[in-house]
């Protein structure tokens, strides 16, 4: 059965021109971290620092863009970051990009170079359609906190991605959920790209293109769709 995904009318609303891209892979082969996963996370820091020239990640105009939309729905920016923001000042500040693995690193590499936020969800753990919504606040957020697992609830407001079981990820990309993340066993995912104007369509089907090639590079016939942005 084929994967839905849902944007609200609310969510459109509050982000006018928002579009996302879907990558939908089928016999995935992962693993922990190698060094070809470390070279792309090293390559895309040097291309997001080229792309930036001495600025800030935040006043790149699309990380500049997603500001102005985490502020719409409630979240103070320069504390909870987008998830491409997030990783790029971490890059460059000296902390270094995680290694999660082959493919968290792979998509992680891709957000970093083309500053755009991307997440990846493991197929076989999301319960029905996915949808991005505003929160009521009643939905259930399963996470770990200080190693023990632990229920939260989203700010009423909040944009968030849900499927039938709760929230999969926290204030549009900044924090997702254990339950449907990637791991060293995803056999089949599902990565979405996020872009707001005034990023271009093109420049998001290059995003997508690229995360497609190093998918089909990691896991020889596996069946990767690229979805067009909508």
């Amino acid at each position: 059965m084929a994967l839905t995904l849902t944007v609200s009318d609310e969510v459109r609303a509050l982000a006018p021109g928002f579009t996302r891209l879907t990558v939908e892979a089928h016999g995935l082969t992962g693993g922990p971290s190698d060094e070809g996963g470390a070279a792309l996370l090293d390559d895309a820091v040097r291309r997001a620092a080229e792309r930036l020239g001495g600025r800030a990640p935040h006043e790149d105009p699309h990380m500049a863009a997603w500001r102005e939309a985490y502020t719409a729905f409630g979240a103070k920016p320069s504390r909870t970051r987008n998830s491409a923001e997030a990783l790029v000042r971490r890059a460059l500040t000296g902390g270094g990009l995680p290694r999660i693995n082959v493919l968290v690193d792979l998509y992680n590499a891709i957000s970093v170079a083309h500053l755009i936020p991307v997440g990846g969800e493991d197929l076989d753990r999301v319960r029905g359609g996915m949808r991005l919504v505003r929160a009521t606040g009643r939905e259930p957020f399963v996470t770990v906190a200080a190693g023990a697992e632990t229920v939260e609830h989203p700010e009423a407001g909040e944009v968030v991605w849900c499927d039938d079981e709760g929230v999969t990820c926290r204030r549009w990309n900044w924090r997702q959920g254990p339950r449907t993340r990637l791991t060293e066993r995803t056999v089949n995912a599902v990565f979405l790209l996020e872009a707001l104007p005034p990023m271009t369509a093109g420049e998001l089907e290059a995003a997508g293109a690229e995360l497609a090639e190093g998918l089909a590079k990691l896991s020889p016939g596996a069946r990767i769709t690229v979805h067009p942005p909508c």
